[in-house]
């Protein structure tokens, strides 16, 4: 028999149940069962689920086949737990590392009926906050006790996964979770009465998640009154057990009161016109369940709302909350009219020489500002003109010109919705990277604000300017740009050397803007979820820049190689580096001389910087620049130790059989005239897999990213091919023939299956039909 059963509900937490999952399961403590009710969750939880099942023995898992609700999936799991101790953990929290040892001596030693354990609120700022356990209910030692012992245990919140309860007694007590929401008062509250032998571990258990969106404490919905039958069964069990608990009655009724006003001064919860029948609802249970000998009224403020319950005085506490509100509203109104204050002029202290070497390029900034401030103000006046039901805004890379997911949505929109006018964004010294004929406008121009006020449609693979302004009635598409391998958004707060800059509020704002969010696979769709919470709807349609891969022919792919000019017996290697913002300067070890000389006289190698590097060549100034673009590499650029360096001398290598594809405008034609790609972090690997092409990925300082950037997927482990870490191996693997041999094609084939089920080669058709169109999904 195990010694804890965890119980994890399932429902819509594709974007944290991993780490929940993993949280147990990393545990130094192996004595434990993972019951894993799937509650019929239309997201990818079920995949999930599986993929962990398969791995972990440990894990029991139970498919519903209708959704029941938290209260009834979680009795489900009790009924299916074989554990000594039951453990309620909820799908989207987690448990703090290491936490497990302490709590399973604490009931080997101790065998409490109920361990109640410490919990922190882990915000989505990456802020936690703690609960004032250590403060309220002192660790209790190798003690135990009832609540009438210490009543000040009522006062913990009540949930159900801060309590590690004994099985055999919430079965012999026949204590289960009744229906509906705040389905933890009935079952909290009666456990703590019922339980004879309670102990208390001061030690921080449970990472308490505050999603920013879908959580129920921050939705708006009638289903808030439900919390109301849940208190009934609480006063009803203790009048069943009988007239010893009449002594605890005072407690529970003032937990309920405080309970109720929690619940009605929310502004989530209740929209407006619910909350007065909510006052009449709380008044109707005060006056029902108010002990025979009264209860003690808290002090203050909080006092002075239960007088007004008791008196059931509404237009009185509503006319308090709204001034209440109001004032709050004052001040945060009045901190962001505050300026800066400004040096006093009286001040006799010099300038410094710093501040002297600056003057310059300060009143440079000066002298920009009326222009400036000019285009804000007519971007501002355009706001208030309708917008333009006809015109589409594209956008790709912060303004870089025509490409990626955008672009291809851009060539389908002309073809189904030839009504809608697609216009371009570029930068003024990127204009003539943009095809002939695609309409567009310079940024920070007039007619750039102009479009971008009235757009219906605003199209982009990154965020718009913080100063863009979400209007009604217009719809934001983010199409991303890649399936993530290293972690984003949110998610880089604990990294902070490759989150180094990074304004995370700004982003919250950002992504608020979003109202559709692209997705390239469900794997894509767990982690945009957790790392840009807010409320868009997730796209999850594949990436429409692929279509062109799934889609081109033979003929296509000769006339790419015919471009680029290789021969057509020539096999071609494309090696993609991702970029490494937490180490500027470094480029992965690599002699492109060693390996072709490995390939042969038939090899040809390119070499794709990121557009990010600082050494990254631009995109060609025109599309006849394409072959300047791709010209031949220098010998000393790409096989010197300074720019690839190998621990040795380089291996010299031919300048015809090397090139820099950095500034060819289309990876996808370099995509498509590879035969393989190298490449460790990037995204590259995802796209480049829906042309089931070999794929080797060289990482040789996974160990140093993984823990500095972070990542979502191990890319060794679940490589698409070929991984390695050095670059003898990666030369081994191509001379031994493991690039193309049997164990690469089966990592390839479950990669694909895994990744790029989407990838049919009309996800910018799907796009634009639900998007443009508004066709159903």
């Amino acid at each position: 028999m195990a010694l804890i059963s965890f119980v994890v509900p399932v429902y819509r937490v594709q974007g944290y149940l991993r780490e929940c999952l993993d949280s147990i399961l990393g545990q130094p403590v192996a004595d434990v069962e993972v019951v894993v009710v799937d509650d019929c969750s239309p997201d990818s939880c079920g995949e999930i689920i599986a993929e962990y099942a398969a791995r972990d023995d440990r894990i029991r898992v139970v498919t519903l086949d209708r959704n029941v609700g938290l209260g009834e999936a979680r009795n489900i799991g009790l009924d299916l737990a074989t554990g000594e101790y039951v453990w309620f953990l909820d799908s989207d929290d987690w448990l703090v590392d290491g936490c497990l040892p302490a709590v399973a001596e604490r009931l080997r030693r101790i065998g409490p009926e109920v361990l109640l354990v410490d919990h922190v609120r882990a915000y989505w700022d990456h802020r936690t906050l703690g609960s004032g356990l250590d403060r309220t209910v002192p660790d209790s030692g190798a003690e135990v006790f009832a609540v009438r012992d210490r009543p000040e245990v009522l006062g913990l919140l009540h949930t159900a996964w801060n309590k590690v309860v004994r099985r055999r007694f919430l079965v012999d007590s026949d204590l289960r979770f009744g229906p509906g929401w705040y389905e933890d008062v009935s079952f909290s509250y009666p456990v703590l009465l019922a339980a004879g032998r309670i102990s208390v571990l001061d030690a921080v258990c449970v990472n308490y998640r505050q999603r920013r969106s879908g959580a129920i404490t921050r939705t708006r919905d009638d289903r808030h009154f439900e919390v109301f039958p849940h208190w009934h069964r609480v006063f009803e069990l203790m009048a069943r057990w009988g007239p010893e608990y009449d002594d605890l009655r005072p407690l529970i009724f003032e937990r309920m009161v405080w309970h109720y006003l929690i619940v009605l001064g929310n502004g989530r919860r209740l929209s407006p016109e619910l909350r007065r029948s909510f006052f009449d609802q709380v008044v109707a249970d005060y006056r029902r369940w108010l002990p025979p000998g009264g209860y003690r009224v808290p002090g203050g403020v909080d006092g002075l709302k239960h007088r007004l319950v008791a008196g059931g005085h509404w237009r009185t506490y509503a006319v308090l909350r709204a001034l209440h509100h109001s004032r709050r509203g004052g001040v945060r109104r009045l901190a962001h009219r505050s300026l800066p204050a400004l040096p006093s002029s009286r001040s006799r202290r010099p300038a410094s020489p710093a501040a002297l070497a600056r003057l310059p390029a300060v009143l440079s900034g000066v002298a920009r500002l009326p222009r400036d401030g000019l285009l804000r103000a007519y971007y501002h006046a355009q706001l208030r003109r309708p917008l333009d039901p006809a015109l589409a805004l594209y956008a790709a890379y912060w303004y870089r010109g025509y490409a990626c997911n955008p672009a291809a949505v851009y060539e389908k929109a002309r073809e189904l919705t030839p009504w809608i006018r697609g216009v371009w964004v570029v930068r003024r010294d990127l204009v003539s990277r943009l095809p002939p004929g695609v309409p567009y406008v310079v940024a920070g121009t007039r007619p750039y604000f102009r479009a971008l006020a009235r757009a219906r449609w605003l199209v982009n693979n990154v965020n718009f300017p913080d100063y863009v302004v979400k209007r009604p009635g217009s719809v934001h598409l983010q199409t991303h740009h890649g399936t993530p391998v290293k972690v984003m958004g949110l998610d880089q707060q604990r990294y902070p050397r490759g989150a180094a800059g990074l304004d995370f509020p700004g982003l919250l704002r950002r992504i608020d803007r979003w109202d559709y969010s692209l997705s390239a696979n469900t794997f894509s769709t767990q982690m945009w979820e957790r790392a840009y919470p807010a409320e868009y709807r997730t796209l999850e349609v594949g990436y429409p820049r692929n279509d062109r891969l799934v889609n081109a022919g033979p003929a296509e792919v000769e006339a790419v190689r015919r471009l680029l000019g290789i021969d057509p017996g020539e096999r071609v290697v494309l090696y993609a580096p991702t970029h490494r913002e937490h180490r500027p300067g470094y480029s992965p070890p690599f002699d492109p001389g060693a390996l072709l000389e490995v390939l042969g006289p038939a090899g040809r190698l390119l070499v794709r910087g990121h557009y990010l590097d600082p050494d990254a060549r631009p995109a060609p100034e025109s599309p006849a620049a394409v072959g300047e673009a791709c010209r031949p590499a220098s010998v000393g650029a790409l096989t010197g130790a300074a720019a690839f360096p190998t621990g040795g001398p380089a291996t010299p290598a031919g300048p015809d059989r090397v090139r820099d594809v950095t500034g060819h405008p289309s990876v996808e034609d370099l995509y498509l005239a590879a035969d393989v790609l190298v490449t460790d972090y990037s995204s590259a690997m995802f796209d480049y897999a829906a042309l089931d092409r070999p794929i080797v990925v060289y990482a040789p300082d996974w160990a140093e990213y993984r823990g500095e950037r972070g990542v979502y997927l191990d890319v060794l482990a679940e490589a698409p091919g070929v991984a390695v870490t050095g670059f003898p191996e990666l030369l081994t693997a191509f001379r031994a023939g493991a690039v193309d041999g049997v164990p690469a094609t089966l990592a390839r084939e479950r990669f694909r299956r895994r990744f790029c089920a989407l990838d049919d080669g009309r996800a910018a058709e799907r796009v634009v039909r639900r998007v443009f169109l508004g066709e159903p999904d």
